[in-house]
C-alpha cells in the first residue's frame, strides 16, 4: 500500500499553540518502523488549477501571495508563512495522489498521512484548514474519470472526524454526484453547522457501542441513497477518549472497529477508497498516533484484499 506525506514542511507555531504539528512526523516514523510494507512517498503540491476546481481564484491568490487579512489568519488558526502555503498545497496534493492511485491506478486503497481539512470553504479557510483536500481530490478525480467514461464519477465522502465537515458540506451542497456523510459531536466545533447529505450528531460522552450502532445505521442510509464509484474517508483520531477536543469516549478497539466497518463497506462493493487522517488532539500525542497507526493496520489488510482479488 502506498501513502503520501508532507511533514517535512513544518509550520513555526507560537509556544502553547494547540495544534499538534509533531503528530505527522511521529506517524510516519511509526509506520516506517512497524509497517515497512507500506510505501511512503513525498506528496506533490496541488497546483493552482487543481485548487481552483474548488476554491475561488481570489482566495488561492491571497494564500499564495500572503495577503490574507489578520482576521482570515485567525479563522484558519495559523499565521501565514511560505511553509504554511507549501504544506497546505502538499496536504491537498497527497489526497489527490491517494485518490488517483486507488481509483485510476487500480490499487483500491491509498492514503494521505495528513489531510482531512474539511473546515475549508471555497472562499476561506477555517479551523486549521487552508485548502479542502477531500473536495479538491473529488473534483479532480471526476474530471480525470470523465476523459474515458461516459457516466460521471460519483464520490462519497465519509467524514468520521469528531467535528462536522462544514466546509465540505457547503462546497457540495448542490452537487448530486458527491454525497457528504458527517458523523460528529453535536455540541462540538463548528457551532454553526452546515447541512451535509447525511449528518449524524452524537452526544458528549458517546462510547463505542452507541457510536458503532450509529455508524452502522449511517452506512445503511448511505447504501440506500447513493452508489459511489470512489470513497474518500476522513479517519479522524479525535473521537478517542483521550482527545483534548473530542468530547467522545471511543476506545482504541472502538475506533479500529469503526475503521473496519468503513473499509469493509467499500471493499464489499468494490469501491476504491482513499483516506486521510483528519483531526487528532490527544492529551498525550502518542495516543493520537496510536489511533492512526491502527487505522493503517486495518487499511493494509484491505489493500491486500484488493490485490488478491486482482490476481
Amino acid at each position: 500500500m502506498r501513502a503520501f506525506y508532507s511533514d517535512q514542511f513544518v509550520l513555526s507555531l507560537p509556544p502553547g499553540h494547540r495544534f499538534p504539528m509533531a503528530k505527522y512526523a511521529l506517524l510516519r516514523e511509526r509506520l516506517a518502523r512497524e509497517l515497512p510494507t507500506i510505501e511512503l512517498h513525498v506528496a506533490e503540491p496541488a497546483s493552482n488549477g487543481e485548487l481552483a476546481l474548488v476554491h475561488t481564484p481570489g482566495y488561492i491568490q491571497s494564500v499564495t501571495e500572503g495577503t490574507l487579512s489578520e482576521a482570515a489568519q485567525r479563522e484558519i488558526g495559523f499565521p501565514w508563512t511560505p511553509s504554511m502555503v507549501e504544506r497546505s498545497r502538499r496536504s491537498a496534493g497527497a489526497t489527490v495522489m491517494a485518490a488517483r492511485l486507488s481509483l485510476l491506478g487500480g490499487e483500491g486503497v491509498a492514503a494521505n498521512l495528513a489531510g482531512g481539512t474539511h473546515h475549508a470553504y471555497a472562499e476561506h479557510g477555517s479551523g486549521f484548514c487552508v485548502f479542502n483536500d477531500a473536495a479538491v481530490a473529488a473534483r479532480l478525480m471526476q474530471a480525470e474519470w470523465a476523459r474515458s467514461h461516459v457516466q460521471p464519477l460519483r464520490v462519497a465522502i465519509i467524514d468520521l472526524d469528531v467535528h462536522q465537515g462544514n466546509g465540505t458540506a457547503a462546497i457540495f451542497a448542490n452537487d448530486p454526484d458527491v454525497f457528504t456523510l458527517s458523523m460528529h459531536g453535536a455540541r462540538n466545533f463548528p457551532f454553526d453547522k452546515e447541512r451535509s447529505d447525511l449528518d449524524v450528531e452524537l452526544p458528549d460522552g458517546c462510547g463505542d457501542d452507541d457510536y458503532l450502532q450509529a455508524l452502522d445505521q449511517a452506512l445503511l442510509d448511505l447504501s440506500s441513497r447513493f452508489d459511489p464509484g470512489l470513497v474518500i474517508y476522513l479517519a479522524g483520531a479525535d473521537p478517542h477518549e483521550g482527545d483534548r477536543l473530542g468530547r467522545l469516549r471511543l476506545s482504541y478497539d472502538g475506533l479500529e472497529a469503526r475503521d473496519r466497518r468503513v473499509f469493509d463497506w467499500a471493499f464489499q462493493r468494490r469501491v476504491p477508497l482513499a483516506f486521510a487522517m483528519a483531526g487528532g488532539y490527544g492529551r498525550v500525542i502518542e495516543d493520537t498516533v496510536q489511533v492512526q497507526v491502527n487505522t493503517y493496520r486495518v487499511a493494509q489488510a484491505y489493500w491486500q484484499g484488493w490485490q488478491n482479488r486482482a490476481r
